[in-house]
């Protein structure tokens, strides 16, 4: 099972529903996260252990996630989306631009989705 990590800033749209979107994908556990205190549910030096790759969707969101985890963050994968925060959750122009951008670097069986 490989362990994936969505991150945006507030973890209350972006994050979210990239969770949502790849939660039932074979091979892959989702969990989301946002960079900011005040996120709905922050980032943590624990969840940052837990990925194998990380998805952020700036590339503020790298540099805030190398920055405070830097030591959590050797041998991962982390992969900007550069998705900008215009899109309500479950918003369809944004799982479909999440799809696009994410599915070639998740384990095969594209067709589940």
């Amino acid at each position: 099972m490989k362990h994936v990590l969505f991150v945006c800033s507030q973890n209350r749209l972006r994050s979210p529903t990239a969770e949502q979107v790849f939660a039932n994908h074979p091979g892959v556990e989702c969990a989301s996260a946002g960079t900011n205190h005040d996120a709905d549910n922050p980032l943590t030096p624990e969840l940052v252990e837990w990925a194998e790759i990380i998805f952020v969707m700036e590339k503020a969101h790298r540099n805030k996630l190398t920055a405070k985890f830097k030591r959590n963050l050797v041998n991962k994968r982390v992969i900007c989306l550069n998705i900008p925060d215009e899109y309500e959750y479950m918003d369809p122009g944004l799982v479909r631009l999440l799809k696009a951008r994410v599915l070639r670097f998740l384990p095969a069986s594209h067709e589940a989705l």
